[in-house]
């Protein structure tokens, strides 16, 4: 009862985090986009607005104005954007709890990677967020703050450096779940710490008659706007757990480096191609390095060689591998202490379910090596290669 309770309390949280984080991006999109595409050089814009904005959605249409500071008069309702992003890393943690935390030992840990406990597993993963954004946030109070390009390459070259740090102490799918909190705190940090604080002082400032510091809101523009090239990297890291062929990859850190980058570079081009197209290389570019990535990744001939010329496997000796280390999970009724239910339904009770998925089977246990996760059963390499060989060999049942 308490592992279903778990996964109804996973399913929650993870919905809930996809709704309030598409709000969340949703909200920063549209504001970066207005900021990109308001008309400042009009002869008929009063002297306290920076630029005006017609445009029509749905059934009507809307006239937008933003102004330079902040009006002489504030109306009385003033919207708030700041608990999409509050509810997005509250309901963030509590996955990365409920999920990573709670069954450290699977999710955590990989003994093939680092032999560690359950606690200094999470010690490492918690202790990653809080560095993460005391670099950054003291990165933005910086001169660099002032130089985007050279701002870019520290923050590039820290979170890349993390990626490689953490793989060597955590699973490798552990690692880039950790990357992306870091991101994310990094972000609701902005909004926190910073965006708010800024308004709050903005709207002080007009309500007491006073002239409010621009300098409030332009350093709140800057956060938000780093905020707007954080989000394809971490959109990306909240997809990856489902392509092993990317963190289970040995260079794994690597792989999250180039696609962020990509990501990066496609954002860039989005908030800039109303003023220039000088950015039109960025997407067919982009096509090209994840194009070079899946060659990149591609199972090693290396390795089908070893398995055309291993020797011939029976059916029942893949049997006993499989019903040694991946029924446990695989099954129709799992026996393992956090799996009740086989992972993506892939089960192994009988030769024609074991036929069925052989070609995953091969991927993720011989090729990519994710498979037992975090080798929580201890498979050998002499197992993952009669697996291989198993299917290699046309995974014949008869």
């Amino acid at each position: 009862m308490l592992a279903h309770i778990i996964e109804w309390l996973n399913l929650s949280l993870r919905w809930l985090h996809i709704i309030v984080g598409v709000a969340w991006i949703g909200a920063s999109f549209y504001f970066v986009w207005l900021e990109n595409h308001l008309e400042k050089l009009k002869a008929d814009l009063p002297d306290d607005i920076a630029g005006d904005l017609w445009a029509i959605h749905g059934g009507g249409f809307y006239y937008l104005r933003k102004f330079k500071v902040a009006p002489e008069k504030l109306p009385e309702t003033l919207h708030w954007f700041k608990w999409e992003a509050y509810w997005t890393w509250i309901t963030g943690i509590c996955l990365l709890i409920v999920v990573y935390y709670m069954n450290a030992s699977t999710y955590m840990i990989d003994t093939s990677v680092a032999d560690i406990s359950p606690a200094m597993s999470i010690g490492i993963g918690v202790g990653a967020l809080f560095v993460g954004w005391f670099f950054y946030d003291i990165a933005c109070r910086s001169p660099l703050l002032k130089k985007p390009a050279l701002m870019l390459l520290v923050m590039f070259v820290f979170l890349t450096a993390s990626a490689y740090g953490l793989q060597q102490y955590l699973s490798p799918r552990a690692a880039y779940i950790h990357i992306g909190a870091m991101i994310g705190t990094m972000m609701a940090g902005n909004v926190f710490f910073v965006i708010i604080p800024g308004q709050k002082k903005l709207v002080a400032a007009a309500q007491a008659g006073k002239a409010p510091d621009p300098w409030d809101g332009i350093y709140g523009g800057l956060r938000s706007r780093h905020n707007n090239y954080f989000t394809l990297p971490v959109l990306f890291i909240m997809t990856s757990n489902h392509f092993p062929m990317t963190y289970g990859n040995p260079y794994g850190w690597a792989i999250l480096a180039t696609l962020s980058a990509v990501g990066i570079a496609v954002r860039h081009h989005f908030n800039i191609q109303h003023r220039t197209n000088s950015a039109f290389w960025v997407m067919p570019v982009g096509i090209l390095v994840v194009v070079a990535l899946a060659w990149f990744t591609a199972p090693s001939t290396v390795s089908d060689d070893a398995l055309a010329n291993y020797r011939t496997v029976s059916l029942v000796e893949a049997q006993v591998v499989v019903s040694t280390r991946c029924i446990s999970c695989h099954s129709s009724q799992p026996t393992d202490d956090v799996f009740k239910v086989a992972p993506n339904g892939t089960t192994f009770d009988t030769p024609a379910d074991m036929q069925k998925w052989s070609g995953r089977m091969k991927v993720r246990a011989y090729d990519l090596k994710t498979m037992p996760m975090a080798n929580k059963t201890k498979i050998t390499d002499e197992e993952r290669l009669i697996l291989g060989a198993w299917v290699y060999q046309g995974a014949k049942i008869n």
